[in-house]
């Protein structure tokens, strides 16, 4: 297998580390929601994107529907205030999957913005609609932080499908 130099091979991942990676991601989001840090960025979200994006017959529409509720239960917010921004979110980064596979982690922080922004704007407008509440200024730095953690998640979660090109008998992978 011909592989570009400085690209290592990566495996399937394995469905049980997506689902604890997703455990984890919303364990952290409850806990930031409940000691009121709001602008700290949505990692459940990254998570969600990243694994969308990566492994996309296995997370999609209805995985992201599913946390959006979950989040909207626990946060006794507007039934599929979340759910819609997560589904928006989820379908647009299903759609720009192909084009985001092609650039490394770093350069696809510009790549993953918009699509942090635009689901931000959903939820913010979805939240004005029905409290009439504007958001708060804490929150609009969120989509940028994201975007900013997007390289940093994205080692993470790629670090156990990595495998070195060449077998050999000193090391263990």
């Amino acid at each position: 297998m011909i592989m570009p130099a400085g690209r290592p091979l990566l495996l399937p991942a394995n469905p049980k580390f997506i689902v604890l990676s997703f455990v984890l991601a919303l364990l952290l989001h409850m806990l930031m929601g409940l000691l009121g840090w709001y602008w700290l960025p949505d990692v459940l979200a990254i998570v969600m994107v990243f694994w969308t994006v990566h492994q996309p017959r296995r997370v999609g529409l209805v995985l992201a529907f599913v946390l959006g509720l979950a989040l909207d239960v626990h946060e006794s917010a507007l039934l599929g205030q979340n759910a819609l921004s997560y589904v928006v979110l989820s379908g647009l980064a299903t759609v720009a999957q192909r084009r985001m596979q092609w650039f490394p982690l770093r350069e696809q922080t510009l790549q993953i913005l918009p699509l942090f922004v635009v689901a931000a704007v959903v939820e913010w407008l979805t939240r004005l609609v029905a409290h009439d509440a504007w958001p708060a200024w804490s929150q609009l730095p969120g989509p940028l932080l994201q975007a900013a953690l997007w390289p940093l998640v994205g080692a993470l979660l790629l670090a156990p499908q990595r495998r070195a090109f060449e077998r050999d008998d000193i090391r263990p992978l």
